[in-house]
């Protein structure tokens, strides 16, 4: 593979329409559009349509109700309400079949901090992706997966696999652009980003066994550079379900959450270079 193809964007317009290129495929189906890049474009619509300048995408919710295949796809919005200080839209994903997903955002108007100190979340102590050098060269289903990402142990250093029963920290970096022609911008960086929390947080020991059902991420701020850290903050199950907590970062300090919910996909064992959409949601 070449330069040029690994930077190849995942989705090309046509018309209204955005068309999946071979690399957009999930490690979950041979036909089914990768689950993460729904998030970055139901990202991208709700930013491209009501930003601005003066309002910042606080939290974005996220709901991947259907198996989406490799099919030209189009995001619509709507602006459910728009106050002096807060402003609320709605996206979805449509193909030929109907809605394949949706987003729900809120948008809050910037100001001055207030006084005083709240307790908060510290800087990361891991090393940025600088130091810990090239990515390692992931596979999944006999193929690179398109992104770099730099999987740790809870002290921080390189872990060498996913089953493990300990909490995992990880730095991911864009390797294409997700339509193409655009520059990532940093929301749509930490929304892909962001379903990562997934795998972070539910895989074990026997691997990845939930599939992830949605995911709502909470930004106080927009990361800066091209490097997005999560780190998991906690997993519950049971009866089939299950929830999970991760703490986002970028290489200046933490920026924000993201929880997960899912269902459990059992004897499917995936080991996960990267999280995705799952056949029979």
């Amino acid at each position: 593979m070449t330069l040029t193809d690994l930077r190849e964007a995942f989705l090309s317009p046509s018309g209204d329409r955005l068309v999946p290129g071979p690399h957009a495929r999930s490690p979950w189906g041979a036909d089914m559009l990768h689950g993460r890049l729904l998030g970055g474009l139901l990202a991208r619509a709700v930013e491209r349509e009501h930003a601005e300048p003066w309002l910042h995408v606080a939290r974005l919710t996220v709901d991947l109700f259907r198996s989406t295949p490799m099919v030209p796809v189009q995001v619509v919005t709507s602006r459910v309400r728009d106050g002096r200080r807060i402003r609320v839209v709605d996206a979805t994903v449509l193909t030929s079949d109907g809605p394949a997903a949706r987003a729900s955002a809120v948008l809050l108007r910037r100001g001055d901090q207030p006084p005083g100190d709240v307790p908060a979340t510290p800087a990361w102590d891991v090393p940025g992706p600088d130091r810990l050098g090239p990515a390692p060269h992931r596979t999944n289903s006999a193929r690179r997966v398109p992104w770099d990402t730099w999987l740790l142990d809870a002290d921080g250093k390189p872990a060498t696999g996913w089953d493990s029963g300990h909490p995992r920290r990880a730095w991911l970096r864009e390797t294409h652009e997700l339509v193409a022609g655009e520059p990532l911008t940093p929301l749509v960086r930490a929304a892909l980003a962001a379903d990562f929390a997934s795998p972070l947080a539910h895989a074990g020991t026997a691997g990845l066994q939930y599939i992830n059902a949605d995911y709502t991420l909470a930004l106080s701020r927009e990361p800066v550079g091209d490097a997005i850290g999560l780190e998991s903050a906690g997993h519950l199950g049971q009866d089939g379900t299950a929830v999970g907590r991760c703490t986002m970062y970028d290489t200046s300090g933490p920026i924000g959450f993201c929880t997960v919910t899912a269902l459990a996909n059992p004897n499917n064992g995936f080991r996960p270079a990267g999280s995705g959409h799952s056949p029979g949601r």
